[in-house]
């Protein structure tokens, strides 16, 4: 029965998962960039390793793994939103060569180690008690080759280049995702909850993130920096009916790269929408940033960004020319990536939305389907309800295996 199913050991919940990149926490935040980009992660683990210092004045660096810790992570939103802030704008240069703990969050527990052999249902409650990452050992020792590989890694530490060993193994993600899609994989055995509505199970939260359409972007950098923690997104709506528009989602954000901090400096939430959305931002917006950024003083904001990635000054000037030739404009960064999900989330008919009506298992499999860890929760014309997140969803089965018992 269930109450069976959540003894299972999280190893399995493990098998194929790929071992995480790892920087370590005297890395800077210009280092956590250029690994952010040249490596196509998402997200980075940061370790606190004391077999570091050992590899790097000359010791053995087969150090005991519980010498390493993982501290937290980071994601090109957090530098985005990091270059943003009132004291990096003028001098971005100089906020890049601080150090790599300025961009972790200063909530205790986000990311928590768990043992292969711990109970699914201890991941839960881990969860449920604030944990937004497990770090998990990849159960497999090391073989000759990955040995090989670590041997090879002991030179990189001193140059902070992304590793994924750590005490001599390799460690994992597991995520509310990951839970989720397990638990769907038993559903039936929790029967009748999953064709309830996440009405009547009392999942829809109205504590959630909303902005105009017409409102700065930079005024919405606070909640993007707490939705990117509690894994939501802050919705974009018609300020006079609340009627959901779109979204600026940390994961659209995440598979952008660092000159998108000029666009949330400069627009507004609607054009930062369109920014982002389809493979590069429109010329005209492109003319609008620099502008805004001259206007401002913030030169040397343009001036660092556009070292180090396709100038926007390049970009502006050459525009009309192209225009001519019909040559299309190469952009930066890792806006392909994200493009079908934005493109998604700014068609109202398509939006990651349900209703109050849905089924438990239908928004599961909603969310899943479109790799988010929530849906927003709309009435028939269109206006903004709330939000379901799995998180809210562990609780209800959590909830249906105490009563059960």
């Amino acid at each position: 029965m269930a109450e069976s199913l959540l003894t299972q050991e999280i190893s399995d919940l493990c098998l194929g998962k790929p071992a995480l990149r790892s920087l370590p926490l005297t890395a800077t935040v210009a280092e956590a960039l250029s690994a952010l980009k040249n490596f196509d992660d998402n997200f980075l683990s940061v370790w606190s390793c004391d077999h570091a210092r050992k590899t790097i004045t000359g010791f053995e660096a087969d150090a005991d793994e519980n010498e390493c810790k993982c501290v937290g992570k980071v994601s090109m939103v957090d530098v985005i939103c990091y270059l943003c802030k009132d004291e990096n704008l003028m001098c971005p240069s100089t906020a890049l060569k601080a150090p790599l703990s300025v961009l972790l969050p200063k909530i205790p527990g986000l990311v928590t180690h768990a043992e292969p052999s711990a109970s699914l249902l201890g991941a839960i409650d881990l969860i449920l008690q604030g944990a937004q990452n497990l770090v998990v050992p990849i159960n497999a020792r090391l073989n000759s080759s990955s040995s090989r590989r670590k041997q090879q890694q002991k030179l990189l530490v001193t140059t902070n280049t992304p590793t994924t060993t750590h005490g001599g193994r390799e460690f994992c993600w597991l995520t509310q995702e990951d839970i989720i899609r397990f638990l769907l994989s038993s559903i039936g055995l929790f029967s009748p909850l999953p064709a309830l509505s996440i009405n009547t199970l009392g999942i829809i939260s109205t504590d959630i993130f909303t902005i105009d359409y017409h409102s700065p972007a930079s005024s919405a950098l606070g909640a993007i920096s707490r939705c990117l923690t509690d894994h939501t997104s802050v919705a974009v709506v018609d300020g006079e009916e609340g009627i959901l528009i779109g979204e600026l989602s940390p994961f659209t954000l995440a598979c952008c790269d660092e000159t998108v901090a000029a666009a949330i400096t400069t627009l507004s939430c609607g054009d930062l929408m369109a920014y982002i959305d389809c493979g590069g931002p429109p010329e005209d917006l492109v003319r609008i940033v620099m502008a805004r950024l001259k206007q401002r003083g913030l030169e040397a904001m343009l001036k660092q960004f556009t070292n180090s990635t396709t100038s926007l000054v390049s970009l502006s000037s050459s525009s009309s020319s192209d225009e001519e030739s019909g040559t299309p404009l190469n952009w930066s960064g890792k806006y392909s990536r994200s493009m079908s999900y934005s493109a998604r989330l700014l068609r109202r008919a398509e939006a990651i939305v349900c209703y109050p009506k849905s089924s438990l298992v239908a928004v599961m499999i909603q969310a899943i389907a479109h790799r988010v860890n929530y849906a927003w929760v709309i009435e028939e014309d269109c206006s903004l309800i709330g939000i379901v997140t799995f998180c809210n969803m562990l609780k209800v089965f959590r909830e249906h295996l105490e009563a059960m018992a």
